[in-house]
Order: structure tokens, then C-alpha cells, then sequence
């Protein structure tokens, strides 16, 4: 676990090294180990959002977990019928978001911030304890993260075009 919990250290990512390594169980898988370390709240930037959670009320912890121009996105309109749909505006930018869950938040938002370089990106770690377990990484981390085994969240995809090139 050294060189999870490490690697986490260097990237600014754990609140609690000491807490963090009495947590691990010897010889867990590394990308086991993250999901538990964001369920516990040891990671900096970790949500640990509930099934029952709709994506309108994700909305303000998410975006300020982003922080940069997210914090100042709005929510105009919240429609339920015939699927969820959220009215957002950002600055000038107004869309209308279908969103089913978490996931699809998280994708739509990574997407509207994609060029803000002052909005961390979101990674969809996985579900852990009945929850989705999500992290916000600044985006200048996003490229190291990426490259270790540990690191394998759902968007990684996703994740790869937000890296900044340069």
C-alpha cells in the first residue's frame, strides 16, 4: 500500500496519511484501496454520493468540489417529466441536460468545463458501500494519475481528453 498511499501523498490527494494507511487492509488491490480511502473521506477533492441522491441536489456540493467558473454555475429550472432535466446557465452559456444519475452529471459538467483550466476534473471511481465514489483532480494531476495502475476510474476515457496538452 507504500506506493498508493505515496503517490497520493505527492499528488496533495490524502487528508490523513496516518489515518489513511490504518485503513488499508494488507493486500488489497490499489484501486480497491482508493475507492475505501474516498468512502472514508481521506481523500482531498472525494465525494461519496448515494443511490438516492438526484442529480439536482449533487449539483452544489459537486460544483464546489470543482471549484473555479463551476462554482458559479446555476441551476434555472429543474424539470422531472418525461426524464430529469436540468436548466443550467453558465456565464452566457445556457444548455438543457438529460441526466439519469451521478454519471451523467458528472460527464455533462466535465464536458461544459472542459477548456477551464481553474475547474478541477471529475472521475467516476466506481461504487463502493452502495455509493458511487467520485474525485476532483486538478487538471495539471490528471495526467499523472492517469498513468498509474491504481487510478482506473469508469471515465477514464473521458478523463484523458481534459489533460492538459503543452
Amino acid at each position: 500500500m507504500a506506493s498508493l498511499l505515496d503517490a497520493l501523498d505527492r499528488e496533495r490527494l490524502l487528508k490523513d496519511p496516518a489515518a489513511a494507511a490504518g485503513l488499508l487492509p494488507r493486500g488489497e488491490p490499489p484501486h480497491v484501496s482508493l475507492l475505501r480511502l474516498c468512502e472514508a473521506g481521506l481523500l482531498v477533492g472525494g465525494l461519496t454520493v448515494g443511490y438516492g441522491v438526484r442529480p439536482d441536489e449533487l449539483m452544489g456540493p459537486l460544483t464546489a468540489a470543482m471549484g473555479g467558473a463551476a462554482r458559479r454555475l446555476k441551476v434555472v429550472d429543474v424539470r422531472e417529466r418525461p426524464a430529469l432535466e436540468l436548466h443550467v446557465a453558465a456565464g452566457d452559456v445556457t444548455e438543457r441536460w438529460e441526466v439519469e444519475d451521478g454519471a451523467a452529471l458528472v460527464h455533462n459538467l466535465n464536458d461544459l468545463y472542459r477548456d477551464a483550466a481553474d475547474v478541477r476534473a471529475v472521475a467516476v471511481l466506481g461504487e463502493w458501500e452502495d455509493s458511487l465514489q467520485l474525485l476532483c483532480v486538478e487538471r495539471r494531476a490528471l495526467g499523472r494519475l492517469l498513468r498509474q495502475p491504481f487510478f482506473a476510474p469508469v471515465n477514464a476515457r473521458a478523463l484523458a481528453d481534459l489533460v492538459p496538452r503543452g
